[in-house]
């Protein structure tokens, strides 16, 4: 009886760790629809606008917008396990996707002007909360900024 128990703990952990690797890996390398996450969401005036899921700020930059522009791409490009997905500086809208740490779980910021208004909207791809994490990544860039 014992042996049998035994088993069927060990099939069960070894069932779970498979469902948990398996999870891991399809977060790492599913495909992200650059159609589906390059975009604007336009309508908010200046402050922050948080989301389940995500958060938006919306500065009013003075001086050269697309100077500003183009300095928040460098502070997000330096950012760790963060890369450009779609769109330039050139254009007025550059997506990046940040990747969490341990478990790789992507999460998508867009970054456009609208006039001399400052975008910055970050969401989660996966899951139903991001614990902060977008806001916070975002509130960082925009001290770098000097936008606080």
């Amino acid at each position: 009886m014992k042996a049998r128990l035994r088993q069927f703990l060990f099939s069960t952990l070894t069932l779970l760790a498979l469902i948990a690797v398996s999870g891991a890996l399809y977060i790492r390398v599913a495909p992200m629809d650059v159609a589906e996450v390059h975009r604007t969401y336009p309508g908010h005036g200046p402050g922050d606008w948080p989301m389940p899921g995500g958060f938006e700020a919306v500065r009013a930059v003075g001086g050269d917008p697309q100077a500003a522009l183009a300095r928040l791409d460098a502070i997000i490009l330096a950012t760790p396990r963060t890369r450009a997905l779609a769109g330039a500086v050139a254009e007025g809208h550059v997506s990046y996707v940040t990747r969490s740490a341990v478990w790789g779980f992507p999460d998508t910021t867009n970054v456009w002007l609208e006039g001399a208004l400052l975008h910055i909207r970050g969401h989660l791809r996966f899951g139903g909360s991001d614990l902060g994490v977008n806001r916070r990544r975002i509130e960082g860039w925009l001290q770098a900024l000097g936008q606080p």
